[in-house]
């Protein structure tokens, strides 16, 4: 592969080391020497502060100290000259005598120097960096005064400090080439451990491209590539699950457009349906208003009573027909549903609010102790106009304890309203027809408060809208409708 990562990283690496290797260098020749030369001064100042504690304690011509002063001579490569005020010498190391003690007697009787570098001098010592013109070589030297008088120079070499310093960057430059050599084929080597991982999301993120979504990211490692096929691998997966719930979905859309077919048989029951429905509320609004028009009411109160029940009947006509295009509309599909947030609770509770009156005048105690909002996904209006069929339902039909409870509870990714009333439990072979379309269960009953048998149709079109669950519980005190809404999040 062109511009690998693999070999970025050798290159980046193998640049990195040579520049550090190259800085290295730079550094040790340029600041060798300095060093090496600060360090001599630093001996000679030693050995001098040594030999002038020596003098003071009386132990300067002593074996003991004359043998740690030739250890250190010999340790540093030192020459040493130590003479009294007549001249005569009193310690030596080194074979130049006679050229040490000239040079003593001149820089303490003349203090000078035509060659000579003050490093650093006071009024006990100097230290100087000479140049000896005969052998055209440097030399570092202390000279100065005892305090037992007797006068002294220390001197070494610096032609073996440039020596080391040569052969030192000379090795360090040989060192770098190797390591860096060396390192170059394991950094190639290593960088291949890092990049395989790379290599293999690589691939599998162009198997993803094809829909192939079975390889895997089976890395051990903890590090940030590990996290990043985790990633992958759940990417994988929801891609999977999303396109297999797309392909269900093209499926219902098929037998969706299937079932546009049905619509003619659908209009032609519906039809149906209304005209049975409707006739005998017309003919008690023909047969009253007739009445009425032939003068069989005599007196105003008879009058009153045949006026309230083409006013009754005319009313009830008009909130069916109502309901019906409610549900002509839900079943058609023309009025699509909007999905958006909102707070079952809240809904819940407003709604209960307004219906106070109605549950009072039936003698009804409302429980509902849900305090903390619940946000769910749906649409706003359908699910008030399905929680309103229900809770009407349950007034109509509370008996007994006279009580209705209203609770939501949270099932994994969906809430379960429920709305439950004391009474008479439903007839078991009557519960599968209960959201059938001018169904009654007691059409007495349901003809004494104006029942019209399309309220728990308008739920279920409510919910298959919306691709939601809904049922009943019978139980031995009474009945519980519910319906569920998916969970959004908090």
């Amino acid at each position: 592969m062109r511009n690998s990562i693999r070999s970025q990283l050798a290159v980046i690496f193998i640049g990195l080391m040579a520049g550090m290797i190259l800085l290295s260098w730079f550094v040790n020749n340029t600041f060798l020497e300095r060093y090496y030369i600060r360090n001599k001064q630093e001996v000679l100042l030693r050995v001098y502060q040594e030999m002038q504690r020596a003098a003071d304690g009386g132990s300067l011509t002593s074996e003991s100290y004359d043998l740690k002063l030739q250890q250190d001579c010999a340790k540093y490569n030192l020459s040493l000259l130590v003479v009294d005020v007549d001249s005569r010498t009193v310690k030596i190391s080194g074979n130049d005598s006679d050229f040490m003690r000239r040079q003593l007697l001149q820089h303490v009787f003349t203090q000078s120097g035509e060659n000579a570098q003050i490093m650093e001098k006071t009024d006990r010592y100097t230290i100087q960096r000479v140049g000896d013109p005969q052998s055209h070589m440097e030399y570092i030297e202390i000279w100065g005064i005892l305090p037992n008088q007797n006068f002294f120079i220390i001197r070494t070499a610096l032609e073996g400090i440039k020596d080391s310093v040569r052969i030192a960057n000379r090795f360090l430059a040989y060192v770098g080439i190797v390591v860096l050599l060396a390192s170059g084929v394991l950094i190639w080597f290593v960088s291949r451990g890092i990049t395989s991982p790379i290599l293999r999301l690589t691939e599998i993120s162009q198997r993803m491209t094809h829909l192939d979504f079975e390889a895997r990211y089976e890395g051990k490692a903890h590090n940030e590539i590990a996290l990043l096929g985790e990633n992958i691998n759940k990417l994988s997966d929801t891609l999977k699950t999303t396109i297999s719930e797309l392909k269900t979905a093209n499926n219902e859309l098929v037998r969706d457009i299937q079932k546009k077919t049905e619509i003619d048989e659908m209009r032609r029951e519906f039809l149906s349906n209304v005209s049975h429905e409707l006739k005998t509320p017309i003919a008690l609004i023909q047969g009253y208003a007739e009445g009425l028009q032939e003068g069989l009411c005599e007196d105003a109160e008879s009058r009153q009573f045949y006026c309230e029940v083409i006013v009754d009947e005319a009313s009830r006509m008009n909130e069916m027909v109502k309901k019906l295009l409610a549900l002509n509309e839900l079943e058609s599909g023309r009025d699509q549903a909007v999905m958006e947030r909102f707070d079952i609770t809240a809904l819940i509770r407003n709604y209960l609010q307004s219906a106070q009156i109605l549950a009072s005048q039936n003698g009804i105690e409302v429980n509902f102790c849900q305090e903390q909002p619940v946000y769910v996904w749906g649409d706003e209006f359908r699910t008030e106009e399905a929680f309103t069929n229900y809770f009407s339902n349950a007034v109509h039909h509370c008996s007994k304890e006279k009580r209705i409870e209203i609770r939501v509870v949270n099932r994994e990714k969906h809430a379960r309203i429920s709305v439950f009333n004391t009474g008479e439990p439903i007839p078991e072979e009557a519960l599968p027809h209960l959201w059938e379309k001018f169904y009654k269960v007691d059409k007495a009953r349901t003809r004494e408060y104006g029942g019209s048998g399309i309220g728990l149709s308008i739920v279920r079109a409510v919910m298959e809208s919306m691709n939601q669950n809904y049922g009943v519980i019978n139980y031995e005190n009474g009945v519980c409708f519910w319906f569920e809404l998916e969970l959004a999040q908090q």
